[in-house]
């Protein structure tokens, strides 16, 4: 299990199970003595980087990543592919996904069935706040904040593109009771909201549990898009018929 190597993160275990691929792969074709073409040599790295993957404990879609990263670097280099390409899709990637490689949450949109599902469990005709956190381009704020006019309605993203984006939807979209800052949820105070709304992913969903049991106050109501609290089922769920057969899950705290 991944335990086993120091509970590293899956995206540096993952790099490390490459170089031990490459490594093992290397001496596997000097003992035996083949000579083989790039692209097959790739495929042997792949093969040996998934079935240590498979052993370490990383998840299965870890496993089609690590077969096909080897084979996929030898056939773009094939192309001849300019430097200032792969330059700038790096950095297209770093401000959108920011740091999705430690926090293993990536760029989730909430869709536009969820944000409906949404408007019922809010409070009708009462001023109430509510927090996104990992709020993205901030389509579940802005729509709640035209629905519910009465609600006050907040949100927090690390990535900065995303962040941006939603800033600026908020601030010239002429939506008064609604805000977006740059900032980790987990430095966010969830005291201060009637409703928290994730939609992150399966990893941080323990953690975020254990926050908001500390930090919301007594009927306030934590509501998770699509992943689940592990040990701890909720006392509502709401199935949306989207694209994504999206579910909510519901805690009255």
């Amino acid at each position: 299990m991944i335990s086993q190597f120091g509970r590293l993160p899956p995206s540096v275990l993952a790099l490390l199970l490459q170089l031990a691929a490459f490594v093992l792969a290397v001496l596997t074709v000097r003992l035996i003595g083949l000579q083989l073409a790039p692209l097959f040599y790739a495929l042997l790295c792949g093969t040996l980087a998934a079935a240590l993957s498979r052993f370490a404990g990383l998840a299965r879609w870890w496993l089609f990543i690590q077969f096909a990263f080897a084979p996929a670097l030898v056939l773009v280099l094939a192309l001849d592919i300019p430097p200032a390409f792969f330059l700038a899709a790096f950095l297209v990637m770093l401000v959108v996904y920011w740091s999705t490689f430690r926090t293993q949450v990536p760029l989730y949109l909430s869709s536009n069935k969820v944000w409906q599902a949404l408007e019922a469990t809010l409070p009708a005709n009462q001023p109430f706040t509510l927090i996104d956190l990992g709020s993205g381009i901030g389509g579940v704020l802005t729509h709640l904040a035209q629905t519910h006019p009465h609600g006050r309605f907040h949100g927090v993203e690390a990535a900065p593109l995303p962040f941006l984006w939603s800033w600026l939807r908020t601030r010239f979209g002429g939506f008064r009771n609604c805000s977006v800052h740059w900032g980790s949820l987990w430095n966010s105070d969830l005291s201060q909201y009637d409703v928290v709304f994730a939609y992150l992913s399966p990893v941080p969903m323990e953690d975020l549990w254990n926050k908001a049991r500390q930090e919301m106050r007594p009927g306030s109501l934590f509501i998770s898009n699509t992943f689940a609290v592990p040990d701890h089922p909720p006392q509502e769920t709401i199935p949306v018929e989207d694209l994504h057969h999206s579910t909510l899950y519901l805690w009255r705290m």
